[in-house]
């Protein structure tokens, strides 16, 4: 079971309070577990990543143990913490400006 942490505008828009529990076939990598989240959640297709190329938003970040993983290959696994369910995948809005 992945836990998923969504930022609170994502959060009403899937009609969700807290976290996420996700079921995630095979290895557990970003691709995976946004697939899940999406397959489960349909509002969200479109929010997290780009409808067509699948890329990440540009304001959106992803973390896993304490990292940021946003710059990481979509297709590398998670950490095994994430992937058992001790830690979870948090997804953040970015913020820009000054």
């Amino acid at each position: 079971m992945i836990r998923v942490v969504l930022p609170a505008h994502l959060r009403t828009l899937a009609r969700v309070n807290g976290e996420v529990a996700l079921n995630v076939e095979g290895q557990v990598t970003q691709r995976a577990v946004l697939e899940a989240l999406e397959a489960r959640y349909p509002m969200l297709r479109g929010t997290i990543r780009d409808h067509v190329t699948s890329k990440r938003r540009p304001f959106v970040r992803v973390f896993a143990c304490e990292q940021d993983l946003s710059h990481e290959s979509p297709d590398a696994p998670l950490p095994d913490a994430v992937a058992t369910g001790a830690e979870p995948f948090l997804i953040v809005g970015a913020m820009a400006g000054g």
